[in-house]
């Protein structure tokens, strides 16, 4: 394929620059001095996901620091609403039972329910809590969304809209909820609302004060966010049993505009699927103030870059995950995700804007800004799994800018001037290997690769990067990747399985990076995994329009050696520190010894270094005094724990034991003259939400 032949005259400016800044657009703005991104309010409070709109996940609060953090103790625990629910009777009655209970009646009722007869997954309690006026605001698994006592832990109310009732949510990883948004009118909080988004593709709005449904905003307090979206009918099925649209992450909402978040299926068997498309909300009525289209349309700017009507069938390109904003600046950062499907492009040729790209929009209006894609026709879900951290930073022969740092799946940071998007340090256009068997597909010739800051994670797959802990054992993952496809970062998928470094999970994911504004440093959290597709031919009663498909289960393999021994060298997980001022890498470190496999009966005679390995999937909290995270090993017992790291070089202060494993990223707050870092955990059938304080 060449890019002349599919797209002449304006592919080759979008591939020279990368970057397209609407002039038109930035001409309406203000682009003073904005304000900086100090994270989360001297207050106290924790009023958005990352602590402010740049999602910095940082606070200034600094009761809670190296000298005391091991003598936190758990101050409350309060135990999810999703473990006991309420099912409507014939006779209208509600009957309240433990949700095992709930969830046996309803598949009962209806055998085809859910997909595979599988009930929500309350334990995925992954949402951070938002923090106003002494009240925690969380979401669950099942959309149900609470108001708790933040000094203790009391349950102030909690509204269940009971869309699990509905079906299963979209997406292969089912029944995610994030968090929720909070909005006011002022000040004085006269009017206070609670944004969250449903799995079944609802945007709904309750009082703050008592979680009643806003009877003013769309119909009773409820958006259906399915309307104006093609192929995402109300009440239509996936080939899985699962519905088209969801939201599991939080809606953002900037001024008194909310922007939503939406998650589309990418395992899919026909090439046509529902859009991402953006929307914002004015955050009173619920009506639609503006549409971005994601897959540009007709002559919109970008649709060239579709090869034939593609635009008009392909689903998904979207934002799953969260989204920052300048609001003096007015823009809102989009971090978009994949087209559908993830890892097969014959039916979408071309480079597919704005797919995997960071896309600034004008916030009131929803017209683009700039944008940069970083993953030409994506084959490898190396969509941006995070919401852009905005940073100000102080850069050698240049001086303050006001900045934007993505992380990425494929352990890139890029870093932009957020005002023009112009990249702070050059990102070259590279060749890239394009021979694939796979029937119809055409990657893409280059790709960008940023020339600073380095990698974050290892990229690729050669010989050298294979366990070596012993001879035998470097000859063994030899052997075990012979059936397979190995290369550098994006090599092409194959028939026979391309092993692919970072997976298809990260590197990075959801949750994300912290930064701190008085050092400019960024602190990222990533996982050493990889991933192999496999594919099959379609099978002639199922219904597909795809040529090829993703192949899941039965008939795929993955290279592993004996005994669950990894395949590849340590460090298994790591927290990086990057100076964004410089672009350098300040430091490394593994997260945990990582003695599941130190220990192994192959291996514990080696006295190995620290492998990592003990991360979990929640975020970083970063504040005053110290760098947070959850680990889920190395306590009491080998137990999970909460760390406090030097934020300088990396090294362990203390840790505390937590009750179950980390789920959510934690967040920090004040109340009443105390510091409190609060998150969710697992470990038993119904998850907890708690809270940490020192006594």
């Amino acid at each position: 394929m060449t890019r002349s032949r599919l797209f002449p005259g304006s592919i080759a400016t979008v591939r020279a620059t990368a970057l397209i800044v609407a002039t038109a657009c930035l001409g309406g703005l203000s682009i003073g001095p904005a304000a900086a991104q100090t994270g989360a309010p001297l207050n106290g409070e924790w009023p958005t996901y990352g602590g402010d709109l740049g999602s910095t996940k940082y606070s200034p609060l600094d009761q809670i620091d190296r000298s005391n953090f091991g003598d936190l103790e758990v101050a409350w625990r309060w135990t999810s609403a999703d473990g006991v629910l309420s099912l409507t009777m014939p006779d209208g009655s509600e009957w309240r039972a433990d949700s095992g209970l709930i969830f046996e009646e309803l598949n009962r009722r209806d055998p085809d329910r859910w997909r595979d007869g599988l009930p929500p997954t309350i334990t995925n309690f992954k949402a951070t809590p938002l923090m106003v006026g002494g009240r925690l605001f969380i979401n669950m698994p099942t959309s149900q969304v609470a108001s708790i006592d933040a000094a203790t832990g009391e349950t102030l109310w909690v509204y269940n809209p009971k869309t699990y009732e509905t079906g299963t949510t979209t997406m292969s990883a089912r029944w995610n909820q994030r968090g929720v948004a909070y909005w006011s009118d002022g000040p004085e909080r006269t009017n206070e609302r609670i944004l969250l988004g449903t799995g079944n593709g609802y945007l709904i709005c309750v009082d703050a004060k008592n979680g009643a449904p806003c009877a003013d905003f769309g119909d009773g307090g409820w958006v259906d966010l399915t309307e104006d979206i093609p192929r995402a009918g109300r009440g239509d099925r996936d080939w899985l049993n699962a519905q088209l649209y969801s939201v599991q992450s939080p809606p953002f909402v900037v001024g008194d505009t909310i922007i939503t978040p939406s998650s589309i299926s990418s395992y899919n068997i026909t090439k046509e699927a529902p859009p991402g498309w953006m929307r914002g909300f004015d955050v009173r009525s619920g009506r639609t103030k503006w549409t971005f289209h994601t897959i540009p349309q007709g002559d919109e700017y970008g649709n060239d870059t579709w090869a034939g009507d593609s635009w008009r069938h392909t689903g998904k390109v979207g934002v799953w995950n969260f989204m920052s904003a300048d609001p003096e600046l007015g823009h809102l950062y989009l971090p978009t995700n994949t087209p559908a499907p993830d890892y097969y492009g014959g039916h979408r040729l071309g480079d597919n804007l704005f797919a995997e790209s960071v896309v600034a929009l004008d916030i009131e209006t929803g017209e683009r800004v700039w944008h940069f894609q970083a993953v030409h026709h994506g084959l490898w879900d190396y969509d941006f799994p995070a919401a852009p951290n905005l940073v100000d930073i102080n850069v050698p022969g240049r001086g303050p800018v006001k900045a934007l740092a993505q992380i990425s799946k494929q352990g890139f940071t890029y870093v932009f001037d957020r005002v023009t998007g112009e990249p702070i340090w050059p990102i070259e256009e590279r060749p890239v290997e394009t021979d694939t068997d796979i029937p119809g597909e055409q990657p893409s010739p280059t790709q960008p690769f940023p020339t600073r800051p380095d990698p974050f994670e290892p990229q690729g797959v050669a010989i050298d990067d294979l366990v070596d802990f012993t001879p035998e054992l470097r000859q063994e993952a030899i052997t075990a990747l012979e059936p397979y496809r190995i290369g550098p970062l994006f090599t092409p998928q194959s028939l026979r399985g391309t092993i692919q470094r970072p997976s298809t999970g990260g590197g990075a994911n959801w949750s994300g990076a912290g930064f701190d504004p008085d050092t400019g440093i960024l602190y990222i959290p990533s996982d050493n995994r990889f991933s192999v597709k496999q594919y099959r031919d379609p099978d002639p009663d199922e219904g597909a329009t795809l040529a090829i498909i993703e192949n899941r289960g039965e008939g795929t393999s993955r290279p592993q050696l004996r005994q669950g021994i990894p395949l590849f060298k340590p460090p298994y997980s790591r927290m990086t520190a990057i100076d964004l001022n410089t672009g350098e890498h300040l430091w490394m470190k593994p997260m945990g010894n990582g003695d599941r496999v130190r220990n192994h009966p192959l291996l514990r005679d080696l006295d190995l270094p620290p492998l990592g390995g003990d991360s979990s999937r929640a975020g970083p909290l970063v504040t005053k005094t110290l760098l947070i995270y959850a680990l889920t090993a190395g306590g009491s017992n080998d137990g999970p724990r909460l760390v406090a790291f030097d934020k300088a070089t990396g090294e362990e202060v203390a840790s505390v034991d937590l009750p179950g494993g980390a789920i959510g990223t934690p967040m920090t707050y004040m109340l009443d003259g105390k510091q409190y870092v609060s998150l969710t955990v697992g470990g038993q059938r119904v998850p907890q939400l708690i809270a940490l304080a020192l006594p």
